[in-house]
């Protein structure tokens, strides 16, 4: 009741707003340090890069398309059929190779960015590398107290017998 009367076992103690503990959880969820300048500016980079080349991609398709759509007829109508016809099968496999050679470069350069960021995530903490250090320490000292307490106790063990068979051989000689 008393702690009731004083506001709980927190008396005195400033509780912290909402928002300040929500912030304090995403900040123990992010890394304690930003990408590095180097990583940065390959983001800065490739993205633009990789966004550019697919869009590039997704024009030479379409201009290949339209390019096939309207060229095909004025071929075959006005000129002779074998010229028009390997000039427009040229045409079409360049646009799409453009095309594809675009499209693959834009995700290569994208699929980069994406191994640049995940490695940059997946480094170790600086906390958890202490704690695995001080579990370790820890352990060290506990296997020290152990061997310790072992040895103790084989001492006793010893000067128990030792005076064990010094009682049995004064009576044996009495």
């Amino acid at each position: 009741m008393a702690e009731l009367d004083r506001g709980g076992p927190y008396y005195g103690l400033q509780q912290p707003q909402r928002g300040q503990q929500l912030g304090d959880t995403v900040k123990g969820m992010l890394p304690d340090k930003g990408p590095s300048a180097s990583q940065a500016l390959t983001v800065a980079t490739l993205f633009p890069l990789g966004g550019l080349l697919l869009v590039l991609s997704g024009l030479a398709l379409a201009g290949s398309v339209v390019g096939l759509a309207v060229a095909t007829p004025v071929f075959l109508l006005f000129s002779p059929v074998l010229v028009p016809a390997a000039l427009l099968i040229g045409l079409a496999v360049t646009g799409f190779l453009t095309s594809g050679a675009l499209g693959l470069g834009g995700l290569s350069s994208l699929t980069c960015m994406a191994n640049t960021a995940r490695q940059a995530f997946q480094r170790t903490p600086d906390y958890v590398e202490q704690a695995r250090l001080r579990m370790a320490e820890a352990a060290a000292q506990a296997g020290q107290k152990t061997q310790q307490a072992g040895d103790a106790i084989q001492s006793r063990a010893e000067q128990q017998v030792a005076a064990a068979a010094a009682a049995t051989g004064a009576k044996n000689s009495s």
